[in-house]
């Protein structure tokens, strides 16, 4: 689905798996240069978008280490030749199927490891475009935001009306909590997030209207 395209933009979200992951087309319209977020499934067709939109790979966007976020990591890099990036704390997810959760539904998959890692306070640049990089552990300990001043790619941090889940090992919720409230609210209530399923919303609806965000509850 196209999402944004402009002169400086382009985002297509394709709803893929078994447990419907938003992967993402993140590209700068100036360069044709792109990144995959979250290929969780169906990498032929994103590629085969990719084609049709005359856009290059330069790399492999993992949010965060969950295998319904990464199982075609491996397929997408074969391809492009494109280096997976992750947060360091996430990168034990990619190869090892009980962190990140796929051996306990009787299909163990991994991921080839990651090339690169996020780090907070270093920029993350797509062509022309930048994007600052959040780390907002709580669903997972390495999960990660990409923001700028139109759109954060959030990842399963936020959703429209709910969070991320955290009850999976390395998970917080009030760590999570923090983490939206503290670092990815203030850059602003016009900031439209693309959540790791399910739909858009932006950063001012869910601060008034989410109900898990409602009560500071100490955090």
């Amino acid at each position: 689905m196209n999402l944004i395209n402009n002169q400086a933009l382009i985002l297509e979200r394709f709803e893929v798996g078994p447990f419907l992951v938003n992967a993402y087309i993140l590209a700068c319209a100036r360069t044709k240069i792109c990144v995959i977020v979250d290929p969780g499934d169906e990498g032929d067709r994103i590629l085969n978008r990719c084609r049709e939109l005359n856009l290059s790979v330069t790399h492999i966007v993992n949010t965060h280490g969950h295998a319904d976020h990464i199982l075609d990591n491996g397929f997408i890099k074969q391809e492009t030749g494109a280096p997976i990036i992750i947060h360091p704390d996430d990168a034990p997810m990619l190869t090892d199927p009980y962190h990140n959760l796929s051996a306990y539904f009787s299909q163990p998959r991994t991921s080839p490891p990651a090339d690169q890692y996020f780090q907070e306070g270093t920029p993350f640049h797509v062509g022309e475009l930048e994007f600052d990089v959040l780390h907002t552990p709580g669903h997972s300990p390495g999960s990660v935001c990409l923001v700028n001043d139109v759109i954060a790619i959030v990842g399963d941090v936020l959703f429209y009306d709910s969070v991320g889940r955290s009850d999976f090992p390395g998970g917080s919720h009030e760590t999570l909590i923090r983490s939206i409230k503290h670092k990815l609210l203030p850059r602003g209530d016009h900031i439209r997030a693309f959540p790791g399923h399910g739909p858009d919303t932006t950063l001012g609806r869910e601060r008034r209207e989410n109900p898990f965000l409602q009560s500071d509850f100490g955090y």
